[in-house]
This record gives structure tokens, C-alpha cells and sequence, in this order.
């Protein structure tokens, strides 16, 4: 019962994102490395990737997402991953005490990876590599 109650309460926090950041927002930053299938272009890995991969984990995580590109320092042409919470307690809700991720995390990994496989046949692969999570103060 607490963890349905926890649920919607943090369900809620979600409903009230905006377009810009907010105090309390938790941000993930994440460098991508990509490998993409022969013939594909970088381009349309993007267009996949921003019009299908981001929102079905939307759709199945308090979650915002962008993919960005740097266009400059050490990460100049890659692209990156940043996710937005609205909170630090909307993030926790999909990982257990000790980091490792619970069934909610894994039930919507598992609902997402149709359309991670699709990216992967028609368009390439990609390595994330787990940068840190910011707080918005």
C-alpha cells in the first residue's frame, strides 16, 4: 500500500514539469558513443532516436529526455543523454537502496526495448556512459 501511495505521489510531481528546469529537478548526464549499421547516417540515427527512443521511456518513466550533441571540449561531436526527474525521490523510485534497479525500473526497461531494438536493426547501437546526476538549486 505505502509503495502505491508513494507511486502517485510522485506521479504527481511529474504532472507539473515545465519547459524549463525547476528547483529539485534531478538532471542525468550521460556521453553517448555510437556505432552505426552500414549506410546509415548520423542524422538519421537522431531523428530515430529523438522521435522514438525518447518518448517511449517517456512514456514508461517519470521522465523527461533529450538528446543533445557538444559542439565543443572534450566530448566535441558526440552526443549526450540528459534526463530529467522532477525530483531526486521520482529518480529513487526505480532503484533499490543499495543502486541496483527494482522491478519498476526493469518493468520499463522491458516495455522500451522493443523500440531499442528496432533502433538497433535499422539504424546502429549505442554505449551510454553514466555520468553523474546534478540537482537543481
Amino acid at each position: 500500500m505505502k509503495q502505491i501511495i508513494t507511486f502517485f505521489l510522485l506521479l504527481g510531481t511529474s504532472w507539473v514539469f515545465g519547459q524549463s528546469l525547476q528547483r529539485d529537478n534531478l538532471i542525468g548526464l550521460h556521453v553517448m558513443e555510437v556505432k552505426l549499421n552500414e549506410g546509415v547516417t548520423m542524422e538519421e540515427f537522431q531523428e530515430f532516436f529523438v522521435n522514438h527512443v525518447i518518448p517511449e521511456y517517456e512514456k514508461h518513466f517519470m521522465i523527461k529526455g533529450h538528446l543533445v550533441k557538444s559542439v565543443r571540449g572534450e566530448y566535441k561531436d558526440k552526443l549526450g543523454l540528459i534526463w530529467v526527474f522532477a525530483t531526486e525521490p521520482t529518480r529513487d523510485y526505480y532503484f533499490n537502496e543499495d543502486g541496483t534497479p527494482n522491478e519498476y525500473e526493469l518493468e520499463g526497461l522491458a516495455k522500451a526495448k522493443p523500440v531499442e531494438d528496432e533502433l538497433k536493426r535499422r539504424f546502429g547501437s549505442y554505449v551510454v556512459d553514466y555520468k553523474d546526476d546534478w540537482v537543481v538549486q
